[in-house]
């Protein structure tokens, strides 16, 4: 049986998507025309025609003729599709800004941005234009809403990796924090948006430039970890501005519904969030073994290595990538840690990458009940989240989803390592991508290198790993089963 897919509703969105993304271009377009007045603007304006005419072009010609109503199927083509089209034109101010930049090379870019990774093959941050800056962590900063909202509200419906826990949480009327799906997001929007004006005043108010607080701020936020320095967060030596850069890491790893239900009154739901009590609890944990090995192992004073440890533990974590010191210098533990902390990644309907910390809960718990079980055979033990069951669906939608990730990942690291690339490179290059952290090891993409010296071939492989890893694997992958396509 033969399946009709609306391509038209699909198509139309792209475009207005596309035609968004020409509007935003705006942004650093005026920044460059009227603040730093330099010729960089003439490559905004070529891709703004450009990006402006697709856009419309696609929209006008597939306009809806009633009310558009996405099917699964189409939800998960319009996901992928956006997320791929977009990256492509979003390259092209990098591509028309007259910097030699290879069209791969631009896309790399605006991939590795838009999906908030942080990786970056530009190799003198303080020659390139402030308007391809601000773009980049423009960018970021679209990327990470764009993803809180679709884990809020298209990843449940389409059973992602258990995200229909969440579906779940507002089943019931009286448990909905806001009644419909659009207030939802808009409560979730504004928070955003305040967490990003409350970042860039303070950095302000702690000794960075406008531009420079501005454009971390969004970087943060979104924890896409995008700098506008060589030395990343490293180039400014201020505690105060660490401390700032720290707290809102922290706030954009959590779960951003999360602050609509406090905002709207819900002061319990603190209390009642587990995953958050996780997520605090391996941060700290995972911080104090850092600065304590760290301390230990170095001849540095302990409040310098409380710092290092400190953040660079949060901004691996919530997979954000800036850094204040090459932590590949420390020792062999460090790299090897953080790898796995990167994997593990934030909250849930958070802007961090990473298999994130409630699928482990979930995996906690149907491992638990599982020993139980072998304990006492005649026993019943109901594994549980927060206060539900967790069905048979979701514990298969979660093992699924790991083995799926690891797959990748495997197949991602022998595909570099194919391509020329040592063990060292293939491995976290892989691993980097796929949790969205950007932060690889080795002198090629350690911390302090940018990804400038890979070839071509490496570059598509990780754009795809980056792409695959922001959309939750399963997104992407489902469009490659015919039967998808069938019935």
């Amino acid at each position: 049986m033969t399946v009709v897919i609306d391509f038209r509703s699909v198509f139309f969105l792209t475009g207005i998507l596309l035609s968004g993304l020409a509007t935003a271009m705006f942004i650093p377009l005026f920044a460059e025309l009227f603040i730093y007045q330099t010729s960089a603007w003439v490559g905004f304006l070529v891709s703004i025609f450009i990006c402006g005419f697709f856009g419309s072009a696609l929209a006008l010609a597939n306009r809806p003729r009633d009310k558009i109503v996405l099917g699964m199927r189409e939800a998960f083509l319009i996901t992928a599709l956006s997320w791929v089209v977009l990256s492509l034109f979003a390259g092209l101010p990098f591509y028309n800004a007259n910097l030699k930049f290879s069209f791969i090379n631009a896309w790399f870019e605006s991939v590795s941005s838009l999906t908030t990774t942080g990786a970056t093959i530009i190799k003198n941050l303080e020659d390139i234009p402030h308007g391809l800056l601000l773009w980049r962590a423009l960018l970021q900063w679209l990327g990470g809403t764009g993803i809180v909202v679709m884990a809020m509200t298209i990843f449940p419906t389409l059973r992602i990796g258990g995200m229909q826990l969440f579906r779940s949480e507002f089943s019931d009327r009286s448990e909905k924090i806001l009644p419909r799906v659009s207030q939802i997001v808009t409560g979730i929007l504004v928070i955003y948006i305040f967490f990003t004006l409350a970042c860039g005043i303070l950095l302000y108010w702690a000794g960075m430039s406008a531009f420079d607080a501005i454009c971390h701020a969004m970087s943060t936020v979104s924890t896409g970890g995008l700098s506008t320095k060589n030395a990343s967060i490293g180039f400014y030596q201020n505690p105060l501005m660490e401390i700032i850069i720290m707290i809102f890491m922290i706030l954009g790893g959590s779960t951003l519904i999360l602050y609509v239900r406090l905002w709207n009154g819900d002061l319990k739901a603190l209390r009642r969030d587990s995953q958050l009590k996780a997520y605090l609890g391996i941060l700290l944990m995972a911080s104090l073994i850092v600065t304590l090995c760290h301390w230990m192992g170095s001849r540095l004073d302990f409040m310098t290595s409380l710092r290092h440890g400190f953040f660079s533990t949060i901004s691996v974590v919530t997979t954000t990538g800036f850094v204040t010191d090459d932590y590949g210098r420390w020792g062999s533990f460090y790299p090897m840690f953080f790898f796995i902390l990167g994997l593990i990644g934030g909250c849930t309907g958070s802007t961090t990458g990473g298999i994130k910390i409630f699928r482990f809960q979930v995996l906690f718990a149907l491992t638990k009940s599982h020993l139980l079980q072998l304990r006492r055979p005649h026993g019943v033990y109901v594994p549980i989240y927060q206060d539900h069951k967790i069905s048979d669906s979701i514990a298969f939608s979660v093992f699924t989803f790991i083995t799926l990730y690891s797959f990748c990942l495997v197949v991602l690291a022998l595909t570099l390592s194919g391509l020329g690339l040592d063990f060292i490179t293939s491995l976290s290059g892989a691993a980097a991508c796929v949790s969205n952290v950007g932060l690889g090891l080795g002198n090629l993409i350690g911390p302090h290198t940018s990804f400038y010296k890979l070839g071509d071939g490496p570059k598509i492989v990780m754009m795809a790993g980056m792409i695959l890893g922001r959309l939750e694997l399963l997104t992407i992958l489902v469009l490659f089963v015919p039967s998808f396509w069938r019935d």
